[in-house]
């Protein structure tokens, strides 16, 4: 099977890629992969000195212009397909769709759920035109280029106007046992009144045993909310711990609809997400909740930027990290509020608690405000574990370990009640696995299913973030 390593990817590679794509698609490949040949690893000089992005080995990731046959199921996904098949949703393995499951009653009401090259195929106006009205700057990052310009596969959602689904659209992709890497472009549309929630699950099968080779996935996530729509995307990414993943997502969000990132990061060498959500609209909102869990010699690159275009738009965002051995966190994040974006309020946050000495974590928010009646604030916080309440809890007959596992949930509770009783089982069921040295990968076993029946009845809202600063006591 040959293969291309990201050092070595030409322009020959691209048109390889678009050979059965239409004329704009690929129109915008070659334009994209100029912007990347162009750029370096790390745009703003801001943050050079803090970036790990030199754990990317270009010369020892692999991919394949085409898949020479469909990658193998090892137990642990046929077990997971097992448990998708009641559901909504679609496996990815490599580059291949496995498997599509789409239920009776959600087929019915005209939701779409296919490969990102059927779409083309079946949907392309419909692509097209969001992709027209929402281009990314390809210059904004060499990595989202990279996305734009080299993707091998995808997966498009379409959710039609004034749907409102009450299960989930599941995705579960997983890196391919033979080494080789993989770039997707996934595209989420939630047309006008739609409400929709998307799960995403990300697996790699880790080391393949050859010193040569670093397993990578990379993506680009857009998601386009339109008026009056409400989406939510949920990520939990589970990669094996020699693996890199990078992430650049870009949300859309027309006047008075809503989008919500919920983002779990637990595996992979390198974690490199940025999260754009741009309200375009007035009235549009967006929250950005992350978590991140680091051990090792882990390193987690978090970008998180509120883009308020339109008037009366209020966005969110919160991320902690918990840190142990040595790894590390960076946190970058911009509230940037346009001249027409009077009466915005808008909250950015980052926090990490630092478990060992060996730990690190840097936050880095900033405010860009070019009108006035408006709200922003932002808080930043990086805290060694306090010895006194290790102490205290350990009076109380715990151990030192379990005492340092109460203290993380107390740091975490605040932000994972925001995201509701389910999605904080499943945050909680990778936390207790990461801690236990198991395997990360959801499963709908005893263990979750206690964890999910404590998390339903305790659960209650959250107050609002925003009033609780203290600037605005």
């Amino acid at each position: 099977m040959a293969t291309t390593t990201l050092s070595s990817i030409n322009s020959g590679h691209i048109d390889l890629l678009a050979a059965q794509e239409p004329n704009w698609l690929a129109s915008i490949r070659k334009q994209a992969f100029l912007q990347y040949q162009s750029l370096p690893a790390e745009v703003s000089p801001l943050y050079s000195k803090y970036s790990d992005v030199n754990k990317i080995k270009p010369e020892s990731i692999h991919f394949t212009a085409q898949t020479a046959r469909p990658a193998a199921l090892g137990k642990d996904l046929s077990d997971r397909l097992k448990e998708l098949e009641q559901e909504t949703g679609i496996l990815q393995v490599g580059q291949e769709i496995h498997k599509i499951f789409l239920r009776d009653s959600v087929a019915k009401q005209g939701v779409i759920l296919s490969s990102i090259k059927d779409a083309l195929n079946k949907h392309g106006d419909l692509i097209r035109s969001h992709m027209a009205a929402n281009q990314p700057n390809y210059l904004e990052d060499k990595f989202l280029a990279l996305e734009g310009s080299a993707f091998q596969s995808g997966i498009f959602i379409y959710i039609p106007r004034n749907v409102m689904l009450e299960e989930p659209i599941r995705i579960i992709t997983s890196l391919a046992d033979d080494g080789t890497s993989l770039i997707s472009r996934n595209i989420v549309v939630a047309d006008i009144g739609s409400k929709a929630t998307v799960v995403q699950e990300i697996y790699a099968p880790g080391s393949s045993g050859k010193q040569d080779v670093q397993q990578g996935y990379f993506e680009l996530v857009e998601t386009h909310v339109n008026p009056n729509a409400h989406l939510e995307l949920v990520t939990l990414q589970a990669m094996g711990h020699d693996s890199i993943n990078v992430s650049n997502r870009k949300a859309f969000v027309e006047r008075d609809a809503k989008m919500s990132w919920y983002i779990g990061m637990f595996g992979s060498l390198l974690s490199r997400y940025k999260t754009d959500s741009v309200m375009k609209g007035p009235g549009a909102s967006s929250e950005d909740v992350e978590i991140v869990f680091g051990i090792g010699n882990q390193s987690f690159d978090v970008t998180s930027n509120l883009v308020h275009s339109g008037p009366h738009t209020r966005g969110r965002v919160l991320v902690k990290s918990v840190l142990k051995d040595h790894s590390k966190s960076l946190f970058k994040g911009m509230i940037k509020i346009d001249k027409q974006g009077r009466g915005t309020e808008s909250y950015l946050a980052g926090h990490a608690i630092l478990l060992d000495r060996g730990a690190k974590s840097d936050a880095i928010p900033g405010l860009e405000i070019e009108t006035n009646e408006v709200k922003a604030t932002h808080s930043a916080s990086v805290a060694q574990m306090d010895e006194n309440q290790i102490y205290y809890l350990m009076t109380r007959g715990l151990s030192r370990e379990g005492a340092k596992r109460e203290i993380v949930s107390g740091f975490l509770e605040p932000l994972s009640r925001k995201m509701g009783p389910t999605i904080r089982a499943w945050i909680n069921y990778l936390i207790e696995n990461k801690w236990q040295g198991k395997q990360l990968m959801l499963r709908a076993d005893e263990a979750m299913e206690q964890i999910l029946e404590v998390e339903k009845s305790r659960y209650r809202e959250t107050q609002d973030l925003f009033e609780k600063h203290y600037k605005y006591r």
